[in-house]
């Protein structure tokens, strides 16, 4: 059974992006085993000399190199990802790699009709910067409009048109970890010219 890791994009205590990866934790609890992981308590990235990272970031670090992948749910505020989503992607491109690489799924929740879909192009091209060569999984996304009336009282979807669309880009996601399990033939290569790239000496 996968092994994956979702992130939740967000230091809101009620958020429905955290409710949606709930949801899909259990949801598809026969098909992959889901761990939540929050980034609320890391703190702003300062870029320390050192490149000595916090102990909750080597932690979350650790959890994503032992994933067989990555789900990242993101809201959208001001047409972007979260402050402290970009703060955590920060930390956990410097000095350490976890995320080369590892498949990646984008989920977003939104109060509106939008679904953050434009947050999720930001993180798109965040993750595939030199820093962090994530590998999202292209021509997918989705996107969770209206969301504080798409849950009922137990937490699940009520929209069956939502629900058979996430059934989909889930099966194709499991897929996608598969197949890029298999392309290592370049993942030194990589390695090497994330740690040698540095935007100061362009």
């Amino acid at each position: 059974m996968l092994k994956l890791i979702a992130i939740v994009g967000t230091n809101s205590q009620r958020s429905t992006n955290r409710q949606l990866l709930q949801y899909m934790q259990k949801h598809f609890a026969d098909k992959a085993e889901i761990e939540l992981v929050e980034i609320k308590d890391i703190p702003v990235f300062n870029k320390p000399a050192d490149k000595h990272v916090p102990e909750l970031v080597s932690e979350i670090a650790e959890k994503i190199d032992a994933a067989d992948g990555v789900i990242i749910g993101t809201p959208e505020y001001d047409h972007s990802i979260p402050a402290v989503l970009m703060s955590a992607l920060a930390w956990l491109s410097y000095g350490i790699y976890p995320l080369l690489n590892k498949p990646v799924m984008i989920t977003g929740a939104s109060y509106g009709t939008l679904g953050s879909s434009r947050a999720q192009l930001q993180l798109r091209q965040i993750l595939n910067s030199p820093e962090l060569k994530a590998n999202v999984m292209p021509g997918s996304e989705f996107l969770l409009s209206h969301s504080l009336q798409a849950f009922d009282k137990e937490g699940s979807l009520i929209d069956l048109d939502s629900i058979e669309k996430l059934d989909a880009i889930f099966d194709d996601f499991r897929l996608f970890v598969k197949i890029t399990q298999k392309l290592r033939s370049a993942q030194a290569l990589l390695h090497k010219e994330a740690e040698n790239f540095d935007w100061e000496n362009l």
